[in-house]
């Protein structure tokens, strides 16, 4: 028992000695005699993701869509487009009360949500026009679906529905905008005409900025799918877009005139481009797409009209394309306008049974005509690095430059794409033709074209 008590009284010694010294510090740290040694930060692996990601979080119209997916948003005043007189049957055309659903919830001054309720709503040609009241942006919940009208006359313009002069804008929701493009695709001749009427696109976006698109499906579309044109700031994922392979000109996403979109964790399988690209595209990220079956992803075609604007800094990595027709595509109009493309990158992507892995065409459209007018569209700075699976044609990789404006600083590093026909038809080969600057590196099957 001595020993026990001995013992406590030690401890208190040693709690009374430890508080005056802590005393002691404070005292001098105050009147600057003494500064603590603070540990030296030990890095940890990610920690730097983990930064940007706060830091992307912390993005107003990123936290806003987080917190309209979640409803985590109390104050949001929701305009429920039954309450409008919509019919969720899908019996009566809902266009009317759609209408007049978004014109009250975009003049409303605070948050604010169009609700589609889970049912099935007919309607025609829809314009949601800004510009809406208050900072905050406008929310647009689709959770039924959405068919477009058959009658093609229901349509007088080149969309179905049509999102304009928007600042702030967030469309969400698990529902489905279905063209019901089967009723028209026999009417559509854009396949042998290039001066087609074209069909309505299932959604349009039209000088539209800050907006953010998730989780929202597309099927069979009269036309494209998805249109994003005078836009800026546009981020569109977790879509899934599915039409026909033999639909007409069903591409899954086309964008011209615009600046800074992003498309990433997509799933399309269309009649035509998966994701197309033509004039004044700038800053365009493609990410983590699946594509196919269709023609791949394509920038252009470019070169079609006069004063076309330039295309630079696309970026398309991390995706796979299935049975497309093409993979990687770059094409131009011969006896095209002066224009230029540059600043182009394709990485880590993989081809699984395409047909024209990595194509540069400038005689587009061109087919057995006896004399060809070299195109004026500049192409430079393109870089092909880490393509990998393969082709259904001897030929994956086909450059054919102008040879007026012969294509400048190509690069193709890691390429290794396997030929899958008949060993009769001989190996996987490449063509460049008018190609300056060419660069290769690393792995190169097929060999390099010189």
């Amino acid at each position: 028992m001595a020993k026990i008590i001995g013992g406590r009284k030690f401890n208190i010694i040693r709690v009374v000695f430890a508080l005056v010294l802590v005393a002691l510090a404070s005292l001098c740290e105050a009147k600057g005699l003494w500064k603590p040694r603070l540990p030296v930060p030990v890095p940890v692996p990610g920690v730097g993701l983990v930064r940007a990601r706060v830091a992307k979080a912390r993005d107003p119209l990123a936290i806003q869509a987080s917190e309209a997916i979640r409803g985590l948003d109390l104050t949001e005043k929701v305009f429920n487009v039954l309450t409008y007189g919509a019919d969720a049957s899908g019996l009566d055309d809902s266009t009317e009360a759609f209408m007049k659903t978004w014109v009250d919830m975009c003049h409303w001054n605070g948050k604010s949500r169009m609700l589609v309720p889970r049912g099935t709503f007919q309607v025609g040609e829809l314009v949601f026009q800004g510009k809406c009241a208050g900072p905050a942006a406008k929310v647009v919940d689709i959770k039924g679906t959405l068919k477009a009208l058959t009658d093609p006359s229901s349509f007088t313009s080149d969309y179905c529905i049509l999102f304009q002069l928007i600042d702030g804008l967030i469309i969400i929701g698990s529902g489905v905008i279905d063209g019901q493009g089967a009723s028209v695709w026999q009417y559509s001749d854009c396949n042998s005409n290039s001066n087609c009427q074209r069909m309505p696109i299932n959604v349009k976006f039209d000088t539209v900025s800050h907006a953010i698109v998730s989780r929202l499906n597309s099927v069979d579309s009269k036309g494209f799918h998805i249109g994003v044109t005078n836009s800026n700031n546009i981020r569109l994922y977790n879509l899934r877009i599915t039409a026909p392979d033999e639909s007409p000109n069903t591409d899954g996403i086309h964008i011209s005139k615009s600046n800074n979109v992003k498309i990433s964790n997509a799933v399309i399988g269309t009649g035509d481009d998966c994701i197309s690209m033509i004039q004044g595209c700038t800053d365009i990220t493609i990410k983590k797409v699946f594509c196919g079956p269709g023609h791949g992803i394509s920038i252009g075609s470019l070169g079609k009209y006069k004063n076309e604007a330039d295309v630079r800094g696309i970026t398309v990595k991390n995706c796979t394309l299935t049975g497309t027709e093409n993979g990687v595509r770059i094409k131009t109009w011969p006896d095209s306008p002066p224009s230029a493309a540059s600043k182009l990158i394709f990485a880590n992507l993989v081809m699984n049974n395409v047909k024209n892995p990595i194509i540069i065409d400038q005689e587009y459209n061109s087919h057995n005509k006896k004399q060809i007018v070299p195109s004026r569209v500049k192409i430079s700075d393109v870089h092909f690095v880490n393509i990998r699976g393969t082709s259904t044609s001897p030929l994956a990789v086909n450059i054919v430059c102008s040879k007026q404006f012969p294509c400048q600083q190509i690069q193709l590093k890691n390429i290794n794409l396997q030929y899958t026909g008949l060993p009769s038809k001989g190996p996987v080969t490449s063509t460049c033709l008018n190609a300056q600057g060419l660069l290769f590196g690393g792995i190169q099957i097929p060999p390099a074209c010189k």
